[in-house]
């Protein structure tokens, strides 16, 4: 067992079998295995079939491990249908539901959910015609977000553009000279109304009928390098903390727990939202795990992975026990993350992860695999590990997890080094405006 975790020696192993269609959840199947269950991972792709190869076990079909396992796990949007009807077949199912599936792939769709359940939702117009919107933006004046909108890949959504001109030349610019390639990339799209403020996450377990708390709070880091310049990435770190419901939940993912019970949704589901003096304007849904934030929450649970899983696949009401103050994860690279590079991911591929210590506390599984007791890199993709730190504050969980960044070898790593610093601004707005509690 790893870092001292083992289950209790009364209990019986939980059989969990995971399903994933871009290895994506390989860290929480390890933490569970760690804990004395049992795990099964099954890769869509048979080429993932390196990806945390000596972690777990992976199986070639999960349809014939349905029945030997007592939890199923889909870790990504796509499977609602298919999680659906293996809960009428009377299988406990962490996942989502066709209806969640609709409120992270379809931003429209989210949004008029939003509004439906009475959150304070922004002005937004979509569109199919890039003259059209240009000629929008040249009669309504102001500052827009640009978002890929409809049926596009998760890295396509991250194209968007911020407006920074107040009367929205710079995104007419945008359009104008992207419209003949865009158009061809993003056939709907969504212009939304700018607003400023604290950008903040909510969160929260939910076990097909209720939230289940403490809920979690989490400030993301999208953007490659530190200040927030460069591209986007599907993430470079988060701060979080537990908390009870404050008025950030209330007045946004709270309202969701009726279509979330009718739709049998089971797992976690965060919306991003901005927050300022005036109100609390939420953005789009997670209706999943999300990455790598599942692994810094399960640095700051302390009730065991496995059975609290298991009480939300069975639809318990029950409390998480988690730590005081702070969480943060930072994510560990090398090239060619964020991007696809077939020549740097043939000079990176298989290459070794070397800790100075052999202590393990706060390194969680990016995508890797174990030869022979030896870490190395699995895949193309350059996504190495997520490291957590904790602490009662910012700067203790911030210096912890660089800590063990330095415990770590790995050629031409790269990581963001300012996860968690806006905190000290961000916290004041947030408390002057009455959001925390």
């Amino acid at each position: 067992m790893a870092n001292g975790e083992k289950n209790h020696e009364n209990q019986k192993p939980i059989k969990f079998l995971f399903i994933s269609w871009e290895s994506l959840s390989g860290d929480l199947a390890w933490k569970i295995k760690n804990e004395g269950h049992e795990v099964k991972f099954w890769h869509r792709s048979p080429d993932d079939k390196e990806f945390y190869s000596g972690f777990v076990e992976a199986v070639d079909r999960w349809e014939d491990f349905k029945d030997w396992a007592d939890v199923i796990v889909f870790d990504d949007t796509g499977w609602g249908k298919t999680a659906n009807s293996l809960r009428k077949e009377g299988k406990l199912v962490i996942g989502p539901s066709e209806y969640s599936d609709k409120l992270e792939e379809d931003r429209e769709f989210g949004q008029q959910e939003m509004s439906a359940v009475g959150m304070t939702t922004l002005p937004n117009w979509n569109f199919f015609n890039y003259e059209e919107a240009i000629d929008f933006l040249k009669k309504n004046p102001g500052r827009y977000v640009f978002k890929p909108s409809g049926n596009v890949l998760s890295e396509q959504k991250s194209i968007l553009f911020i407006g920074n001109d107040e009367y929205g030349n710079d995104l007419t610019e945008v359009l104008t000279h992207n419209k003949d390639s865009w158009s061809k990339k993003y056939k709907k799209f969504q212009l939304q109304k700018f607003v400023s403020g604290v950008e903040i996450g909510i969160g929260a377990f939910f076990n097909g009928k209720d939230f289940i708390y403490p809920v979690n709070i989490n400030f993301e880091h999208k953007k490659l390098f530190p200040s927030d310049i460069g591209p986007f990435t599907p993430e470079m770190g988060t701060l979080m903390y537990w908390s009870n419901p404050n008025p950030i939940f209330k007045a946004t993912l709270e309202k969701m727990k009726e279509p979330l019970a009718k739709s049998n949704y089971v797992g976690y589901i965060d919306i991003n939202c901005i927050a300022n003096s005036t109100d609390v304007y939420p953005l789009e849904f997670t209706a999943r795990f999300g990455y790598p934030t599942i692994s810094i929450q399960l640095d700051g649970i302390l009730s065991p992975t496995g059975d609290w899983l298991l009480k939300l696949a069975k639809g318990e009401q029950f409390d998480l026990r988690t730590k005081k103050g702070f969480q943060v994860g930072i994510v560990v690279a090398v090239p060619p993350f964020p991007y696809n590079d077939k020549g740097a991911s043939e000079i990176y591929r298989d290459l070794s992860i070397v800790f100075k210590k052999p202590n393990l506390d706060g390194i969680h599984l990016g995508d890797v695999k174990l030869v022979n007791d030896d870490w190395h890199l699995a895949g193309e993709s350059g996504y190495a590990l997520v490291v957590t730190g904790s602490g009662i504050t910012v700067a203790e969980a911030r210096r912890m997890a660089h800590n063990r960044i330095d415990n770590i070898i790995l050629q031409n790593k790269f990581y963001r080094t300012d996860i968690g610093l806006r905190w000290h601004t961000d916290s004041d707005k947030l408390q002057s405006w009455g959001y925390l509690v």
